[in-house]
Formats: structure tokens, sequence, C-alpha cells
């Protein structure tokens, strides 16, 4: 597996769980956990960001990447 395959993968896992906490967030009642699932979906979103930038930061270096 190359490392862009690898990257995109983390991509995509990160994607899908802050989705996962947004939408837990939405059908829970419990105001606590409402609140902890939104942190941890911004903390995700945020380390996305990262890895994103990551990602065309070696695209840019390696082209070949792509």
């Amino acid at each position: 597996m190359t490392v862009g395959t690898q990257m995109q993968q983390a991509i995509a896992g990160l994607q899908s769980a802050s989705a996962t906490m947004k939408t837990f967030s939405l059908e829970t009642e419990d105001k606590q956990a409402k609140n902890d699932f939104k942190q941890i979906a911004e903390q995700l979103d945020c380390t996305l960001e990262i890895l994103k930038g990551r990602q065309q930061y070696i695209q840019g270096q390696e082209p070949q990447y792509k």
C-alpha cells in the first residue's frame, strides 16, 4: 500500500468518525453527551485539516504521490 493510499484512507476515516460524532450529537438528548460529541467532532475536524495540509505538502514535494 502506498503512502498516498494510506493518507487517503486516514482522511476518509477521520471524515467518517467526525460525521458519526455529529450524528450522535444530534440524536442524543443528554446535554453532556451532546456537548462531548460536538467537542470530539471539532477535534477530529481540526486534525483532519492538519492532515489535509500535510497531504497537499507531500503532493507538492513528490508529484508521483498523486
